[in-house]
């Protein structure tokens, strides 16, 4: 993997984290894979069917279906992105999808965002 020098150790370490975890994840298009991405202000989640290579769903915390309801990439946002995000997969038919982290940790906005998709009823 090339990088630059400016990049910082943080980050480094996570991309690392999420190329290890690409190698065994993916997603086909009976279970497609939900991919996160936290930006410093923006949530960014998209259900991917990797065999076609097509985006079936994307949708972030500043699109239209969320503006005005959530203010930054934090807790709240990440629980009203997985609401909706499970209400587009149902209206498409899918029940379950393959969990891509991207390399971030497990917790805090990443768990709420999961715990929030399961809550609304696509398994996990």
């Amino acid at each position: 993997m090339r990088l630059s020098k400016k990049i910082n150790k943080k980050r480094l370490m996570r991309l690392i984290r999420h190329k290890r975890i690409r190698k065994k994840i993916f997603g086909t298009e009976q279970k497609p894979r939900l991919n996160i991405f936290k930006g410093s202000k923006t949530l960014f989640a998209q259900v991917i069917d990797d065999i076609s290579a097509k985006t079936l769903i994307g949708i972030a915390t500043n699109s239209k279906d969320l503006k005005g309801q959530v203010k930054g990439a934090n807790i709240e946002g990440a629980k009203k992105l997985g609401k909706i995000i499970a209400e587009k997969c149902k209206e498409k038919g899918i029940k379950e999808l393959v969990f891509d982290r991207g390399g971030y940790k497990y917790h805090g906005v990443i768990k709420s965002f999961a715990d929030s998709v399961r809550e609304n009823g696509i398994k996990i």
